[in-house]
């Protein structure tokens, strides 16, 4: 195949009206079709988004992360830790004691 720089001048006007003929027919088909116009050199069906639109996506994601991180009303101050009456945990060191006996006397 030649380069553009050994083609004839008769060559290029020939070589620019096939590809004129070639863009008519393509918005032709499109028209008949009823779509968009196709676009060759595009990035394979990549949306664009705009800056507008990025900026209401990141400003809608630093509100929720600020809304997670903030404290939340009522529960800002830290929360008691739930703790055993000394009877109950008697009880419950009483069973073990119980169930150590039972594992002891069967071994021996």
């Amino acid at each position: 195949m030649s380069t553009l720089g050994d083609l004839t001048v008769l060559q290029l006007r020939r070589a620019l009206g096939i590809k004129q003929q070639i863009e008519s027919l393509q918005s032709e088909l499109e028209q008949l079709e009823g779509g968009q116009p196709h676009r060759f050199n595009s990035r394979s069906g990549r949306r664009k988004m705009s800056a507008a639109g990025r900026r209401r996506i990141a400003e809608a994601q630093r509100a929720r992360w600020a809304k997670q991180q903030a404290p939340r009303s009522g529960a800002s101050k830290p929360r008691r830790k739930s703790s055993m009456s000394s009877a109950g945990r008697a009880k419950i060191a009483a069973a073990q004691r119980r169930r150590w006996a039972r594992v002891k006397a069967g071994k021996s």
